[in-house]
């Protein structure tokens, strides 16, 4: 799946046209290397946003195509 739609279905971002924005302006990184929007998302990643003066790290734990509003909780843990 994508990144910027990874990150809009788990929730971590509402908006997709938002998680698109902030990975074209270098503010996502995956494993340590700034990611696109394109990136494949996979089991086992570490995504670091920095929205302004917060950083926050997650890991994907599962890639689902639909998650309801609980189930998107169940698709990364914050580290």
């Amino acid at each position: 799946m994508r990144l910027d739609k990874y990150l809009k279905v788990s929730r971590i971002i509402k908006r997709r046209t938002v998680a698109n924005e902030a990975c074209d302006a270098g503010k996502v990184e995956v494993n340590g290397k700034i990611a696109r929007a394109s990136y494949d998302v996979k089991v086992g990643d570490e995504i670091k946003i920095t929205l302004g003066a917060r950083a926050n790290t997650y890991r994907v734990l599962q890639v689902t195509e639909h998650a309801l509003k609980e189930d998107a909780l169940k698709m990364y843990e914050q580290i």
